[in-house]
């Protein structure tokens, strides 16, 4: 997984690239999780990422959970079929924001 992170006004967006799997959760959550807790709306750019599996769900889960606590929120854009297609098989669609 490799990230670059752009950051206007209060909206930092993170596009992850490549895959998101239990080896690189941990990484994810460091690249997103200071946005969210500095209260910053995060857009999570997908379209680059070929394969999530469930501990990457996870990471989704766990950075929308935070920004509620935090009282902003993590959109996720732009993504990929294959990320989609896990989403929806995790009816996740109605709890995220996809955009």
């Amino acid at each position: 997984m490799s990230y670059k992170v752009t950051e206007e006004g209060n909206v930092a967006t993170v596009h992850l690239d490549g895959e998101i799997d239990m080896d690189v959760t941990e990484k994810a959550k460091e690249v997103i999780f200071p946005h969210i807790d500095a209260g910053k709306e995060v857009h999570l750019n997908l379209s680059n990422v070929q394969y999530m599996d469930s501990s990457g769900i996870s990471v989704l889960i766990e950075s929308h959970q935070k920004a509620l606590e935090k009282n902003t929120k993590v959109i996720i854009k732009e993504v990929s079929k294959s990320v989609l297609k896990v989403i929806m098989m995790a009816k996740l669609e109605q709890i995220l924001n996809l955009e």
